[in-house]
């Protein structure tokens, strides 16, 4: 299928529509900033600093200590960290000898945790001491032979480092007890073993894995997303080509967003290596610590998900702070309300945008312009060398302009398939284009609107009833702070719409304010029949509300309300 790349004519004139990209590894990246900046600040963790050519020296003595537990060229290695300098440390290690790396969440309980390592066949895995019982109860159950664990003291300076331990007991309430043996390692003994000469391995870009990533499991088990050294590298390449005015080892950028995460990963690890930044990393996200942490270090980009931005909005002490060293942030992991775009902009003189993709994608596909023309409740429009088609429900061909229908995606960063699950691959491609299970459409100047997932498409009474819509709508009123609509069961209508509400501090609204506020704005069919309000809603780390966690719960009560009434 050929498709206008009408998207064009909207580039800035200082991006290229196309691009040549090098045939690299990631790792090449550490070794390439280490060599040009070997004294300049890779990371600022906690009031610990790291010059690149520490990051690198460390980043081989992991590599060549995996080599002598017998890991090799194409072997899974677990990494189960918060945001750290052994996060990033174990990341570049492992790829340094051809290994894939597999991500894993640390609040992940027993059974996710379980499922991801079976499924990589995961020999090694890293883990933070607080996760290290979780991981020994499942241990048998996986194929791995070797656990290597670390503390977030490991890397603190005196006399933070002596203090953690006794913080750590006071807000777990855990005294951490842990035997290490031959097959249970010192993270930070295991490092000072290895060697510091560079690890031979054949790598190649194209073919090789670096990363096997796992979805959420929002329809059923994660998958693991193959993503290949090429892919990566071309997504990183892509953003910073997007962040055209940005320097090399000139910026400063504020790493919160998860490494665990693949937009973390790209647009905050990945991209500080490959240009030689200074990473300011937080190992979780507090409004009070990315405030100071962005004045004191004078932070310009800063990648995050809508959820901190609401948060640092509606921090009462955010006037106290000096943003204005904020230059571009992206925004990725879920929709972000325009409300929300405008007061961050006004508090910091920086330009957010909103960014879309997926982990198959590695993960951006599509952004908005940071220094270009941009359109209210858009994602954008595709990166270079990204095509992006909306795919007619009707007619299964490309759909007209402003046609909602699926989203396909095709380009360098789009993934090999699914680890282990040929037909599942197979059902998510049509030729060469990725089908995203996303519903949009495009406009007459290339510009791409999300209107909702597939599946969380709300089907009430015959009409087709996107929540992002409707939520867009919600975040207009100044006493929401955050919100999140769903389809509940209904047995006349087969779903009804249900907003879940969290207010401001200090506000109140009553539903039938509500409903008035959304009849100005919404269809009559679309306006929420049920508000429930709550202190927070369910999220991932990454800030994502759980929609999926909010519609079993109706499920539930619908099933248990059928039980009762019969």
């Amino acid at each position: 299928m050929t498709i206008d790349r009408v998207w064009l004519k909207s580039y800035p004139k200082e991006i290229p529509h196309s691009i040549d990209y090098e045939e690299r590894t990631l790792q090449s990246y550490l070794k390439q900033a280490a060599e040009e900046f070997p004294s300049h600040i890779a990371v600022q963790f906690l009031g610990k600093e790291m010059t690149y050519r520490e990051l690198y020296e460390q980043a081989k003595q992991f590599g060549n200590q995996l080599k002598t537990l017998g890991i090799s060229k194409g072997d899974r290695v677990a990494i189960m960290l918060a945001n750290s300098p052994q996060s990033i440390i174990s990341y570049y290690g492992a790829l340094m000898i051809g290994a894939v790396v597999v991500q894993t969440n640390p609040l992940y309980v027993e059974r996710e945790l379980e499922h991801q390592l079976v499924d990589s066949g995961a020999k090694v895995i890293v883990c933070l001491d607080l996760v290290f019982p979780r991981v020994s109860k499942v241990r048998k159950a996986t194929q791995l032979e070797y656990v290597i664990v670390t503390s977030i003291k490991d890397y603190l300076p005196f006399p933070k480092n002596v203090l953690y331990p006794f913080v750590q007991k006071k807000q777990t309430g855990m005294k951490i007890d842990i035997t290490y043996n031959e097959n249970t390692l010192s993270f930070k003994k295991f490092l000072q073993g290895g060697v510091t000469t560079e690890p031979s391995e054949d790598v190649s870009p194209t073919d090789d894995l670096a990363l096997l990533q796992y979805t959420g499991g929002t329809t059923g088990p994660a998958k693991g997303v193959m993503l290949t050294h090429a892919n990566l590298v071309a997504n990183t390449i892509q953003g910073l080509h997007w962040m055209y005015k940005s320097k090399r080892a000139e910026e400063v950028i504020l790493c919160v967003l998860p490494f665990f995460h693949v937009y973390g990963m790209s647009a905050g690890m990945n991209l500080a290596i490959m240009n030689a930044y200074k990473m300011v990393i937080l190992p979780k996200f507090n409004p009070k610590d990315v405030l100071k942490a962005i004045e004191k270090h004078k932070v310009t980009l800063f990648p995050g998900a809508p959820t901190m931005y609401v948060g640092l909005i509606n921090d009462p002490s955010i006037q106290d702070y000096n943003l204005t060293s904020v230059e571009a942030c992206i925004s990725g992991a879920a929709p972000l309300p325009l409300e929300v775009q405008q007061k961050f902009e006004q508090l910091t003189g920086g330009k957010l945008v909103e960014g879309y993709g997926l982990t198959e994608t590695s993960p951006v596909a599509i952004a908005t312009p940071i220094w270009g023309k941009r359109k209210q409740r858009s994602i954008g429009i595709p990166w270079p060398d990204t095509d992006v088609m909306i795919i007619s429900a009707e007619t299964g061909e490309p759909a007209d302009v402003n046609e909602v229908g699926e989203l396909a995606v095709r380009g360098p960063q789009v993934m090999k398939g699914y680890w282990n699950r040929p037909e599942e691959t197979a059902q998510v491609f049509k030729d060469d284009w990725f089908l995203t299970g996303d519903m949009g459409y495009m406009d007459e100047d290339g510009y791409f609107y999300i209107v909702d997932r597939k599946k969380d498409m709300i089907i009430a009474g015959g009409f087709n009833i996107y929540p992002r819509e409707i939520e867009e709508i919600l975040y207009e009123h100044d006493a929401i702070k955050e919100a999140v609509v769903i389809g509940a069961p209904d047995a006349y209508r087969g779903e009804t719409v249900k907003a879940f509400i969290v207010l401001k501090e200090g506000r109140s609204v009553s539903e039938e304010e509500l409903d008035a506020f959304c009849r100005k704005h919404l269809a009559a069919y679309k306006v929420p029949r049920l508000y429930e309000f709550r202190e927070e809603l369910p999220k991932t780390l990454v800030g994502k509300i759980l929609r999926r966690v909010l519609v079993e719960e109706e499920k539930k009560k619908a099933e248990q309300q059928k039980v009762s009434n019969e």
